[in-house]
């Protein structure tokens, strides 16, 4: 299935000027951002396809390379790649933009001048580094709050001998002898030839003959980095806030990954997580159950008094309007859930001889069997 250009990602026109799709991502980024959309992975999906388009259409000489084929959509704007983080293969019966001007050069005897299958050396490609994940332990009241929390993360960084490159100090990577820096080396079949990522760099388009000994050539040695996370108040269990750019570093001079950080809960022995909303249990005694009371009940940040209404039964609810948790992205109390007040009747174990009296008394003048409507209708009676 042929993939959405990038143009209809950004809803721009081919012809659109650099500013007209400047302006036009950053709409769509500010309306799809996993800080705006907390929970919501479609609208991260959506923002990661929309940092790819622009990466390629943003980028003067990558979009005059993807208009004349020579770089394909979701490849992350990596000539002749094709797939990445903006989706599967596309385009063309599923053949990489290399592949397709190679079948085009064989066809018309190297017609093809311009296109990526006759390109020149290049350098190595840019990645963008990958996103990171970790998590941190919070108190309930932490959760409500807000609250800035240290975070220790492994994750790679340049090498500091070779500063990123991978080679020894003195050296530098060379260009591929194998497929002179193209990053793809073709196969014949019969009329067509197909591209492949080459065998001897994996597609780097360089070499390293000489590999620096601090990071055996892989540019990145492992470090251990310390945040202040700023945990933002209304997080819950399993919530993630994103650090921008603070995940593995992107390969040669590609940009950083994202830092996911995803919160751990502790328990409150009062308040009880649902929703947008806390549920407290508040226990009556039987007398104020029958004849009602008004009682005093934690909040969040002190205390409120509510009135009982005569004969409340077990487990009726009574619901304090905007006293909750606040909502993720909003400060006012609009933004705020609820409390749910859960009362239950408390029933003692056991009664000493003046309880015992008492409750005897009660039960000679509160005559009358509740059960017998019971057996009525279990007969068939009204």
């Amino acid at each position: 299935m042929a993939q959405r250009d990038p143009y209809s990602v950004l809803g721009v026109d081919r012809k659109s000027s650099a500013d007209e799709i400047k302006k036009a991502y950053r709409k769509l980024a500010r309306q799809y951002h996993p800080d705006r959309n907390p929970d919501d992975p479609k609208a991260e999906e959506r923002f990661k396809e929309i940092q790819s388009a622009y990466d390629i259409v943003g980028d003067p000489d990558k979009r005059k390379q993807y208009d004349r084929g020579g770089i394909f959509f979701g490849s992350g704007g990596r000539p002749g790649a094709g797939g990445g983080a903006g989706g599967g293969q596309g385009g063309f019966g599923g053949f990489e933009s290399g592949a397709f001007s190679d079948i085009l050069s064989n066809l018309f005897g190297g017609a093809n001048k311009g296109g990526a299958g006759t390109a020149g050396a290049r350098g190595p490609r840019s990645e963008r580094g990958a996103d990171l994940e970790a998590e941190v332990s919070i108190s309930f009241e932490q959760a409500i709050d807000g609250a800035q929390v240290p975070l220790s993360v492994v994750t790679s960084t340049a090498c500091p001998t070779c500063h990123g490159t991978g080679a020894k100090p003195g050296t530098s990577p060379k260009v591929c002898p194998r497929c002179q820096g193209r990053g793809l080396e073709s196969q014949g079949q019969g009329l067509f030839s197909i591209s492949q990522p080459c065998s001897r760099c994996g597609g780097a388009g360089t070499v390293i003959e000489d590999p620096c000994e601090t990071c055996n050539g892989d540019g990145a040695v492992r470090t251990t980095k310390r945040y202040r996370v700023n945990i933002p108040p209304g997080v819950r269990e399993g919530s993630r806030v994103r650090l921008a750019g603070k995940g593995e570093p992107g390969r040669n001079g590609g940009p950083s990954g994202d830092l996911y950080v995803i919160t751990r809960v502790q328990d409150n022995p009062v308040f009880k997580r649902k929703g947008d909303n806390v549920e407290v249990e508040v226990p009556l005694t039987i007398p104020e159950a029958i004849r009602g009371a008004e009682v005093e009940v934690p909040t969040l940040h002190g205390s409120k008094r509510l009135r009982v209404p005569a004969g409340t039964h077990h487990g009726t609810v009574q619901r304090l309007r905007g006293e909750g948790p606040p909502k993720l992205g909003g400060g006012s109390r609009a933004s705020r859930g609820d409390i749910h007040y859960r009362f239950v009747i408390d029933v003692p174990a056991s009664l000493n001889t003046e309880q015992s009296e008492a409750v005897e008394k009660l039960s000679q003048v509160m005559n009358g069997n509740p059960r017998s409507k019971l057996f009525a209708q279990a007969r068939g009676g009204s």
